[in-house]
């Protein structure tokens, strides 16, 4: 008997529906409305194998997301490869950056593993902007489920010139 998600007939079965509902007071959040079409490595297939992602405001209208790590992000058997860990919390924080009405791209990215990320777990991430002071925007987040901290991470980003979130919905 094959399991969710492993190959059958040269093609991947999908795994069954994630719930990715957030908490009551966070709204749900558009990030591909805000930067477009830039969010495909991470949030790119909302129903595939690999991540699944669903961002929110919470109630200090700082960015949060649910996020699924499928069979696909595997690295040690049965979890969640490092690298797909940084992706996220790389795309997270920057989007947190842009939320925040910063245009930026990451000049820099330290991540903390703490503890390995068992394969289809739901997961928070959550970000804050801690500081921003002429281009420089630093941004730190985590990813956790209860009380548990999965990865730490920090962001320093940096803004580019004349690319400010207004204007980009305003050239649309």
């Amino acid at each position: 008997m094959k399991q969710v998600g492993e190959a059958r007939d040269g093609a991947e079965s999908l795994c069954p529906p994630i719930d990715l509902a957030g908490e009551p007071d966070w709204q749900p959040f558009d990030a591909p409305a805000l930067v477009g079409a830039s969010l495909r490595f991470v949030s790119g297939e909302p129903d595939g194998n690999r991540y699944r992602v669903r961002y929110y405001r919470d109630a200090h209208q700082q960015l949060q997301a649910r996020v699924w790590f499928g069979p696909e992000t595997e690295g040690p058997p049965g979890h969640a490869h490092g690298g797909s860990m940084a992706a996220v919390m790389d795309e997270v924080l920057g989007l947190a950056a842009w939320a925040a009405g910063h245009a930026i791209v990451v000049g820099n990215l330290n991540v903390s593993f703490r503890t390995l990320l068992p394969l289809e777990t739901v997961v928070t991430v959550e970000s804050a902007v801690v500081s921003a002071q002429g281009r420089k925007v630093l941004v730190e987040g985590r990813i956790r489920q209860g009380d548990t901290v999965y990865v730490e991470a920090q962001c320093l980003c940096i803004t580019l010139p004349d690319q400010s979130p207004a204007s980009r919905q305003d050239a649309r």
